[in-house]
């Protein structure tokens, strides 16, 4: 089975989700994080550094619950600005946009 090539869009909402779970992991160890939510630091590792840019979407609320985050604060936070570039999406502020596609 042939996957389809993630869009550049995709690429970058992969990525600020991957600082955002960064961000809300704060101190927390990354194997502990990864522990609660119930998948491997190797996993948390790929989609917080963005190598994992479309992670399953029970994947994405274990870890909203491990991080007490809801998801639709993760859906505000990462998706893209609806008309904008990419280039241009780099310092304008997520509008809402399905965060899984």
């Amino acid at each position: 089975m042939v996957r389809t090539p993630l869009t550049p869009e995709e690429r970058l909402r992969g990525e600020r989700l991957g600082r955002l779970l960064r961000e809300a992991r704060g101190e927390r160890s990354m194997v502990a994080v990864a522990a609660s939510a119930g998948i491997s630091a190797e996993t948390l590792r790929k989609i917080e550094t963005g190598r994992a840019p479309t992670p399953a979407f029970f994947t994405v609320a274990a870890l909203a619950g491990a991080l007490g985050l809801s998801m639709d604060e993760l859906l505000g936070r990462c998706a893209l600005e609806p008309a904008g570039s990419v280039e241009a999406e780099a310092s304008a502020e997520p509008a809402v946009v399905p965060l899984i596609a």
